[in-house]
């Protein structure tokens, strides 16, 4: 028997973390290790298993006397995590495991990990473990192609304390169609979708309901469409079945390509299914810089009219843009600022192009001598690591002032309008919730009476309450990230 210790590294204070907004629910992180999760459950049944995801809870000197063996996964972001994390494994004397995107793509980057198991775990875990229990690991784990996820067990989600989290998540494709120049998801999974079967996602909402969990659900896929077959004739009636069956229906969100908005048929039983949100990558309004990243699924289109028909069908759109193409001159702050205006998209991460590896941004830029260093992988931090066309002053300077312009109080409350105006929800009402009830009262306080925002804040509740009164508690959540996009925003002018 061995006792395993699953590590989780921290995020820095992201776009994308939530951790400003999360105390209004008291909640520590927005998603659980979903990965790590889902490696324990591959692990052998008679092993001992205690998961630390350090962003919501402290590893303590007892819990690394406890383990036999220590298994570390994370992403770019947490990169300086994780090197603190894996140098305190190795003072205690641990055999330390390492995999996952961070691993696959900087593995030879860090010191003092045993054992590395890099691309996708079907492939790469099983070898690990017979050569581990023979006394014969391996230094590198590495594969070639693509295992089919037909097999990918249900998450282990009995180590996690639920509790702590704003949204649970799930997996049911890996792989992309498309092939954008800055994007490493076809890189690490392919050019085809693979997915896993309707009764593997059932089980696994199974899993979270019989675990007590009555929150929303964010289906991790790089691109929820990519196999619009599958997903139609097979998954969404699944789901949506199973959602009339429950007394409690999950909320549901995911990540998709703007050419959803070509597919009404599709885009409504999604809807019905119980999704409520949509990521989808804009990048630009700009034809030039789509042109150049490759981004053929967005040429040619009127994306404006594209997201405003996927509102109205009940979808919330939440977009990517990008700023620092080659092609981009300085009206790019402006022309973005103005797109995003006008779409009513309220989460609107916006970020600097920066270089991954294993991209064909990076190859190009490699040649070209342009490359700095690494990504921080944080695209929201203000920061390049390339030499763009544009002066680098400059594309830094008009990216901090867009930041600032949109989540100003002013502007991200009108943003908020727009998009209640549009959006059509199929199902509507005033449902009392705890947990609504106590952000909101969290929110007058903290917003409504001593935040600067005060005054956008109680008109926009007012505006709902008389406007539209079925989307009042959307209205206070969408109050409260603000308070945290605000804040992301802040921290770029330091």
């Amino acid at each position: 028997m061995n006792r395993v210790l699953l590590l989780y590294p921290e995020f820095p204070n992201t776009f994308w973390s939530f951790k400003h907004a999360l105390k209004f629910v008291r909640k520590r992180a927005a998603l659980p290790p979903l990965g790590l999760l889902t490696v324990a459950a591959m692990l052998p049944d008679a092993w001992e298993k205690r998961l630390i995801d350090l962003n919501v809870t402290t590893l303590h000197e007892a819990d690394l006397a406890w383990a036999e063996l220590v298994l570390v996964s994370g992403m770019i972001a947490q990169r300086d995590s994780a090197r603190a994390l894996i140098a305190r494994c190795r003072a205690a004397g641990k055999t330390v495991v390492a995999g996952g995107p961070l691993f696959t793509s900087e593995h030879a980057e860090f010191a003092g990990v045993d054992h590395f198991i890099l691309n996708e775990a079907e492939l790469t875990l099983p070898e690990f473990l017979r050569d581990f229990a023979a006394g014969q690991a391996k230094p590198l784990y590495t594969a070639e192609g693509f295992p089919s996820l037909q097999n990918t067990p249900v998450p282990l989600w009995k180590l996690a304390d639920l509790r702590r989290y704003g949204s649970m998540s799930l997996q049911y494709s890996r792989g992309c169609p498309f092939d954008c120049e800055f994007c490493d998801v076809t890189a690490k999974f392919g050019h085809r979708s693979r997915t896993k079967s309707a009764t593997q996602v059932l089980a696994e909402l199974d899993a979270l309901a019989a675990a007590g969990w009555r929150g929303p659900v964010f289906f991790v896929d790089d691109n929820f469409i990519g196999n619009k077959r599958k997903l139609r004739e097979e998954l969404l009636p699944a789901l949506s079945a199973w959602q009339r069956q429950r007394r409690h229906r999950f909320s549901f969100y995911t990540e998709a390509s703007i050419n959803l908005a070509d597919d009404e048929r599709l885009t409504r039983a999604i809807v019905e299914a119980g999704f409520d949100a949509v990521f989808i990558g804009i990048e630009t309004p700009e034809e030039a810089g789509l042109a150049e990243c490759n981004k053929q699924q967005n040429r040619g289109r009127n994306m404006l009219d594209d997201i405003k028909r996927l509102q109205r069908s009940g979808l919330e759109v939440q977009g990517g843009f990008i700023v620092g193409f080659d092609s981009d001159t300085l009206s790019i702050f402006r022309r973005q600022s103005e797109f995003i205006q006008q779409s009513g998209i309220v989460t609107a991460m916006v970020g600097m192009l920066t270089a991954l590896p294993g991209t064909k941004l990076f190859e190009r830029l490699q040649r070209e001598g342009r490359l700095l260093g690494p990504s921080s992988g944080n695209n929201v931090d203000g920061t390049t690591n390339f030499l763009p066309r544009m002066d680098l002053q400059a594309l830094r300077d008009g990216y901090r002032n867009l930041m600032a312009t949109l989540y100003a109080p002013g502007p991200y409350y009108r943003r908020v309008r727009t998009f209640l105006r549009e959006f059509r929800p199929p199902q509507v009402g005033l449902r009392f919730d705890p947990k609504a009830y106590v952000a909101f009262i969290r929110s007058a306080v903290g917003l409504g009476l001593i935040g600067r925002e005060r005054f956008q804040y109680w008109k926009l509740l007012a505006w709902t309450l008389f406007r539209r009164p079925w989307l009042l508690r959307m209205a206070v959540t969408f109050a409260i990230y603000g308070h945290h996009f605000r804040r992301c925003a802040e921290a770029l002018a330091k």
